[in-house]
């Protein structure tokens, strides 16, 4: 079964840090792009990071630049999302996804329908 988990997800405080993974069965990560993005109650999704396939390039969203580090270790199938500096504002489920191409183009607009998703983990900042 092809398919991506995350883990990693849970409650922290504000200016904490979290790593979240995104493993891959049933697939071998090597050749595709992955992107993650997160969705918080009553909100649209965001993309938040994007790895290309090689690791060579990396693109974040604005709102997690320089707190966030996305890298991937394609002899583990995973990919890893660390977050540092947590606000409460960064609280919501973050996925992990591929589109089945190896660069990052237009990632923030990856539509659900296609390419593989994961199930979601939650991350939870508050004091």
């Amino acid at each position: 079964q092809v398919q991506l988990v995350e883990s990693g997800g849970g409650l922290v405080q504000p200016g904490g840090s979290l790593r979240l993974s995104c493993v891959a069965s049933g697939f071998t990560l090597d050749y595709y792009a992955i992107g993650w993005f997160r969705q918080a109650p009553g909100k649209e999704r965001e993309g938040v990071s994007c790895i290309s396939s090689s690791g060579g390039s990396t693109y974040y969203a604005d709102s997690v630049k320089g707190r966030f580090t996305i890298s991937r270790d394609n002899a583990k199938n995973t990919v890893y999302l660390q977050m540092d500096s947590l606000k409460p504002e960064d609280t919501a489920v973050y996925d992990c996804a591929t589109d089945d191409g190896s660069s990052c183009h237009a990632y923030q607009s990856w539509p659900r329908y296609l390419g593989v998703w994961g199930q979601g983990a939650l991350v939870t900042v508050s004091s």
